[in-house]
């Protein structure tokens, strides 16, 4: 017996700073995965849920697909297989900033051989010096017999209506049918809202520092009460992994860590409706990304 509700989860999957962050925030009309210029700023699968009357999907934002290492980057690794491995459908982005044809061979064949339903999307042409790339990904994709879209997240006056529902139209023949929704319907994330401070802060790290530095760091919430009285108070940790990197954290006279706490209250006061104090804090935990005990604290860790 058919209910005509459809529900599934639909994996992005793609190199990263392909843009599969904020082709979900723009899907979903709500920002869940946090956003930079820089690659690998994902770094754990992230839901983000779109509602409609006769269906449910579930987006999941992977890391962009890296070589396995030993560390953080084998984490990595495995997010993304994970999330191709459990997904109803799969989303390949290839982006027109691709270093080569070969990176996005790579994308298209491993999402092909997956076996799960699959779209291509086509992310980024508003870089105008690169539209011909358009035409060559075409090409590639042409034998699968797959929808292909093409999309600008970042310019909204490019990415009109009319496009965005056409993606989620093509979206949702993709997915099964389902007796119900997976989630509450009122949801547009499973994130808490300790995960979506701690990533928040992340973002605004990111955004500020240069170099190596967001790289070797991590977030972790030491307290967050949100019935304090008289305003909610959450108290973040900075970790890096160096001692020299804490003081490029905090800045000259404090300012950079000031600056960075500023513009993540602005954004976690948004999210909680509510004035908040948020309290941050630079600590030092050597090479953490290379020691299993403090990776699984920090949730960056598989058993397997």
């Amino acid at each position: 017996m058919t209910t005509g509700f459809k529900a599934g989860f639909v994996g992005l999957i793609g190199l990263p700073n392909s843009g599969k962050s904020t082709l979900m925030n723009f899907l979903i009309d709500e920002k869940v995965a946090i956003v930079t210029p820089r690659p690998q700023t994902t770094r754990r699968r992230v839901h983000g849920i779109l509602n409609e009357e006769a269906s449910q999907i579930v987006f999941v934002d992977a890391p962009g697909l890296v070589t396995a290492k030993p560390g953080l980057f084998d984490f990595l690794a495995k997010e993304a297989q994970e999330v191709m491995a459990e997904s109803d459908a799969l989303i390949a982005v290839l982006s027109l900033d691709l270093k080569s044809a070969e990176e996005a061979e790579s994308i298209i064949s491993m999402v092909s051989k997956s076996g799960k339903p699959w779209m291509a999307v086509i992310n980024k042409i508003d870089l105008e010096a690169l539209s011909h790339r358009s035409l060559i990904l075409r090409n590639m994709l042409q034998d699968h017999k797959v929808p292909i879209l093409s999309v600008s997240c970042l310019h909204r006056d490019k990415f009109q209506k009319e496009d965005r529902e056409e993606l989620i139209t093509e979206i949702k023949k993709l997915i099964p049918e389902s007796p119900a929704p997976l989630y509450d319907p009122e949801l547009y994330t499973t994130e808490s809202l300790r995960d979506l401070a701690c990533e928040i802060v992340r973002e605004k790290c990111f955004l500020n520092l240069k170099d190596e530095v967001p790289y070797s760091m991590a977030i972790r919430t030491i307290e967050f009460k949100e019935d304090a009285d008289p305003i909610p108070r959450i108290t973040l940790e900075i970790i890096v992994s160096k001692d020299n990197h804490k003081g490029i954290v905090i800045g000259k006279g404090g300012q950079l860590l000031k600056k960075i706490g500023q513009e993540a209250r602005v954004e976690i006061e948004k999210l909680m409706g509510t004035k908040i104090f948020l309290g941050l804090k630079v600590s030092t935990r050597e090479d953490w990304f290379q020691n299993k005990r403090i990776m699984k604290e920090l949730g960056y860790y598989h058993e397997s």
